[in-house]
């Protein structure tokens, strides 16, 4: 973690919404003060609600992400309740390395979801590194060495063994009920990410071949026929995009536009950087960060098209629009805050970080999971940790031009 003072300096300058925004971090750490506990950050605030969708545990991935903004926030009981959660989240690690969907200690109930979760894993790898190197104190990396080794076994286990991408099944990463499969983008960012931070020695390989996958409209030309041969369906299939493909598979891919997958290509390296802003011009065409940044999905998948499945009825949360499938979620908002940061529209992302603020603070500061894509209507559970976390980490990359990617 690196912070860049000259990238910072505009910060404090002509700053009108800026007791907006210190407000917003005010509220954003009394919500993740209320919501931890001695095993960690909750999802979500403790209501029957919440509990009834077992909101109030312990998530694999909410609680990784939440920590790098606890990390970063200045506050000591953030950072134990950081630490606590990736420790709780080991202690429950199943033999096999994976790292539980959720954990709720109380009851030592430990979900590993239907088909799997995948994100869970990479989450965790992510934020034991990012924490150790923010608090080199707690020495997290060398107490939890096994663990880690133990987790990067298990995603090899998962990965391709030509092309060192990993494959998984429809609803296993934290688009519980999309129907992406195969070699999804959103997963492979993250994996790339850990490759990095961990030094794995195919993360150049990674990289190498998810460019010519997700991106299938290039004019390179792979050497392997089977990699041709996906290409072939796909440019025969649809017509080229601003954005990465969301997910491919053997003769069907995605084309819905995951916002969220294509943010953290571009943040991590896997996506070619010359193209970064070619998607962050396609996703204000689309709106997509209107009223709130932003929505996860560019294009929903409609009711009855070849790629809606059954089970997208769930709650009727995932319909054109709602949830993973069109929804607005605050915490995506931080990363493309981010992301704008770096690539240096600091004028939009201060902008989109007030328009967070704005968000976050719907129906009293209520920090609402999600919203709907066309309305801006708030939906979901109520004081969301993440939603918080990562205005947090949104709002320390602006004001002290805090690195959190690796570079290069």
């Amino acid at each position: 973690m690196t912070h860049d003072p000259e990238n910072a300096g505009d910060w404090a300058a002509g700053q009108g919404d800026h007791a907006l925004l210190d407000e917003c971090y005010r509220e954003a750490l009394l919500l993740l003060r209320e919501n931890s506990t001695p095993a960690g950050v909750l999802a979500s605030a403790r209501n029957p609600r919440a509990s009834g969708r077992s909101y109030d545990s312990i998530f694999g991935r909410d609680a990784a992400i939440c920590a790098l903004g606890m990390a970063l926030s200045g506050d000591p009981e953030l950072l134990e309740a950081a630490h606590a959660g990736l420790l709780t989240l080991a202690r429950h690690q199943a033999r096999n390395g994976q790292i539980p969907k959720f954990v709720k200690p109380e009851l030592a109930e430990v979900d590993f979801w239907y088909a799997g979760c995948v994100d869970a894993t990479l989450w965790w790898l992510i934020a034991v590194h990012f924490l150790d190197r923010a608090a080199p104190e707690l020495a997290l990396a060398g107490r939890l060495s096994a663990h880690v080794v133990r987790a990067l076994n298990w995603l090899e286990c998962q990965e391709h063994q030509g092309w060192f991408l990993l494959q998984q099944n429809d609803c296993s990463d934290w688009a519980d009920i999309m129907p992406r499969s195969g070699f999804v983008l959103y997963t492979n960012a993250l994996w790339y990410w850990a490759k990095r931070v961990y030094q794995h020695p195919t993360a150049r390989e990674t990289r190498r071949f998810a460019r010519p996958i997700f991106n299938p409209f290039d004019n390179l030309v792979p050497q392997q026929k089977r990699i041709r041969l996906m290409r072939h369906y796909i440019r025969n299939g649809c017509r080229p995009a601003p954005f990465l493909l969301s997910y491919v598979n053997f003769s069907f891919w995605g084309e819905e536009i995951d916002i969220f997958g294509n943010i953290l290509a571009y943040l991590t390296g896997l996506g070619a950087p010359s193209d970064a802003c070619k998607m962050v011009a396609g996703v204000t065409a689309l709106n997509a960060n209107r009223p709130h940044p932003v929505r996860v999905v560019g294009k929903p998948i409609a009711v009855g098209s070849p790629r809606w499945r059954p089970y997208m009825q769930r709650h009727r949360q995932n319909l054109p629009w709602q949830y993973h499938n069109g929804g607005a979620w605050p915490f995506v908002g931080g990363f493309w805050v981010i992301l704008l940061s770096l690539l240096g529209e600091r004028a939009l992302a201060r902008a989109e970080l007030v328009k967070l603020a704005v968000t976050n603070r719907v129906n009293g500061w209520e920090f609402n999971e999600w919203f709907q894509g066309e309305t801006g209507e708030p939906m979901g559970m109520p004081r969301q940790s993440w939603n918080a976390a990562m205005y947090l980490l949104a709002y320390r990359v602006m004001a002290d031009g805090t690195r959190i990617f690796p570079q290069g």
